[in-house]
C-alpha cells in the first residue's frame, strides 16, 4: 500500500493533505524521511511531525456501552457509540458487531473484520449472549420454564433461552439470538417490564469489569483467538 493511502486510511487526513505532509519532509519510516507520497509501506515505525502513528488496519475493540447512546455511526438527535471512540476507528470502518438499543448498556464489540462480524451475528452459529436484567415484579420459577420452552412473540417465536433468577427482581438471561428488543420482549411476555438491562458477555468474551461505562479497550490476543474460533474461522 502507498504511504499516503495508508495514512489517509488511518484517519490522519485527506490524501491531498497527507501528500503535502510527506513532500514537506514531515513523515519518517523507521527513522528515514520519506518524500514521495507514492512510496510503498512495507512495515515499520511511522512518525509524523515527530509523533508515532498507529498504522494498524485491523482493530478489534470492546466497549462498555452506556445507556442513552445509540448504536449508529451518526444520529441527528442522540449521541452515538462512535462519539466514545477515536475518529481513526471510524476511518478504518471499525464497526459494531450487532447492536444494543439506546436503553441497554454493556458489552459491545467493534471490528474491522466484516466476515468475523457477519459470522458472530449469524443465527446459524447461535453465538450465546448473556444479559443481566432488573425487572419491575418478582420473578417466578414458572418464568424459567417459559424461557426454556421458547416464547411466542408477535412476529416470531424466540428460541429456548436460559433464565437464572439472581434475586427477586434480577435475572441472568442467556439467548442464542439477537433480534430487536428480544430480551425485553421475552420478559414482557412473562409479565415483567424491564427496568435495566446490561449485556455481560458475547460468545466467549466477557465485559471487562475494569471498564467503566463509556470506556473501551482493544481485545487481547487470547480473546480475539476465542472469537475467531466461535466464528469458525480459525
Amino acid at each position: 500500500m502507498r504511504l499516503d493511502a495508508l495514512l489517509s486510511r488511518v484517519g490522519l487526513g485527506s490524501r491531498s493533505e497527507i501528500q503535502k505532509l510527506i513532500r514537506s519532509g514531515l513523515v519518517q519510516v523507521d527513522g528515514v524521511k520519506v518524500l514521495s507520497p507514492a512510496a510503498p509501506y512495507g512495515g515499520g515505525r511511522v512518525l509524523v511531525r515527530g509523533s508515532e502513528i498507529d498504522v494498524r488496519l485491523e482493530r478489534h475493540i470492546m466497549l462498555h456501552k452506556p445507556t442513552g447512546v445509540v448504536t449508529a455511526a451518526d444520529d441527528p438527535a442522540k449521541p452515538t457509540v462512535f462519539s466514545l471512540l477515536p475518529k481513526a476507528l471510524l476511518s478504518l470502518q471499525c464497526m459494531p458487531v450487532g447492536r444494543l438499543d439506546k436503553d441497554t448498556s454493556g458489552l459491545l464489540l467493534f471490528t474491522t473484520d466484516g466476515e468475523l462480524a457477519h459470522r458472530l451475528i449469524s443465527p446459524k452459529r447461535e453465538v450465546l449472549k448473556v444479559y443481566e436484567a432488573v425487572v419491575d415484579s418478582n420473578l417466578q420459577e414458572a418464568d424459567i420454564a417459559l424461557f426454556r420452552e421458547g416464547i411466542r412473540l408477535s412476529d416470531f417465536t424466540a428460541k429456548p433461552a436460559e433464565l437464572k433468577i439472581l434475586d427477586a427482581r434480577r435475572a441472568q438471561i442467556t439467548v442464542s439470538e439477537g433480534k430487536y428488543h428480544q430480551v425485553r420482549r421475552m420478559l414482557a411476555a412473562a409479565g415483567h417490564q424491564t427496568v435495566a438491562l446490561e449485556r455481560k458477555s458475547f460468545g466467549p468474551l466477557s465485559l471487562d469489569p475494569i471498564l467503566s461505562a463509556g470506556a473501551f479497550r482493544e481485545l487481547r490476543e487470547e480473546e480475539l483467538a476465542a472469537l475467531y474460533r466461535a466464528a469458525g474461522m480459525r
